[in-house]
């Protein structure tokens, strides 16, 4: 433990009243744990949809550096980061900027396009719309616009008697995301700071790479580094990295791509990805010999704010 750690107050806020609240309540729960076994003056902060109750909370505490361990909507897209800003509260990963272009598919898939990066034809068509016919030929793959973790995703297939999209909690004038399916194989890359760690492959017994493959125990299988050709392996990371620079993220990313045949294709950058036992980007920061303490660490260390 160094003088500076054990001088630096942390807040960790964690839970949030989004759809992956549990999933969040876990990440801060293990990130703070470690941050206090790495020196640090630690309090943690339940986030409710309270916003005189957060602000009073941070008051008290007088953190130094705030670490986000929010998922989902108002923690990861550019709400949560811009109080902070007003705050004048370092704070860790993107920015308030990022954070809203990230959680924005649309958006961030025309930037990633622009930036000659592969991504996979896509409209945006109301809940309504998708529900009534097939917005693109069969298979393809419906998403909420704004959701992380998997949450909301449908894949159509043939046969199928009509997209299921009744979880999506979305009124039928609501936005969402129809894209091509690609097929093959699920990849994904840690990026921190201005680095790509490894590629990680992921396997699992379902459809697709869902909210249970995600984080239910079993629900998947991790291979670490992803069994690929160097040139493909080179790309992925390559390409992971240009996608956390284009929209100018900053500390923790992971990318998601797919691979079918020698192509890759990147479906999303996660600015505010998992820390929980089951996680990626704790495993690929192991790989490359940083501990989770190290890791959690490393992200209070490059906090920053845009005040």
């Amino acid at each position: 433990m160094t003088t500076a750690q054990s001088s630096t107050r942390v807040a960790v806020l964690h839970g949030g009243f989004s759809s992956e609240r549990e999933v969040s309540l876990v990440s801060g729960k293990d990130a703070a744990a470690a941050l206090e076994s790495a020196g640090y003056d630690v309090v943690i902060i339940d986030v409710m949809r309270d916003i005189p109750a957060l602000t009073s909370a941070l008051a008290d505490a007088k953190p130094n550096v705030v670490f986000n361990a929010l998922h989902g909507r108002f923690g990861e897209d550019g709400c949560i980061q811009g109080l902070l800003d007003m705050m004048a509260l370092p704070y860790t990963n993107s920015g308030r900027t990022a954070s809203t272009l990230a959680m924005d598919k649309s958006v961030a898939k025309r930037l990633f396009a622009e930036a000659g990066l592969p991504v996979a034809e896509e409209i945006i068509v109301t809940r309504a719309v998708a529900e009534k016919s097939d917005p693109l030929p069969r298979p393809y793959v419906i998403k909420p616009i704004n959701e992380g973790s998997a949450i909301g995703i449908h894949i159509v297939n043939e046969g199928d008697n009509k997209a299921p999209l009744d979880d999506m909690g979305l009124e039928a004038d609501c936005p969402v995301m129809v894209e091509r399916y690609i097929p093959g194989r699920e990849i994904t890359v840690t990026v921190l700071g201005d680095r790509a760690l490894a590629v990680t492959e992921i396997t699992t017994d379902r459809q697709f790479y869902d909210y249970g493959a995600k984080y239910a125990a079993g629900g998947s299988v991790h291979v670490l580094p992803a069994n690929l050709s160097k040139d493909v392996y080179d790309r992925a990371l390559e390409i992971s990295l240009i996608a956390h620079q284009t929209l100018g993220c900053r500390g923790v990313t992971r990318s998601d791509l797919r691979l079918d045949g020698d192509d890759l294709y990147l479906l999303e950058i996660n600015t505010q990805p998992g820390l929980t036992p089951t996680s990626l980007v704790p495993e690929q920061a192991a790989h490359v010999g940083m501990s989770f303490a190290d890791l959690v660490s490393w992200m209070v260390e490059n906090a920053q704010c845009d005040a």
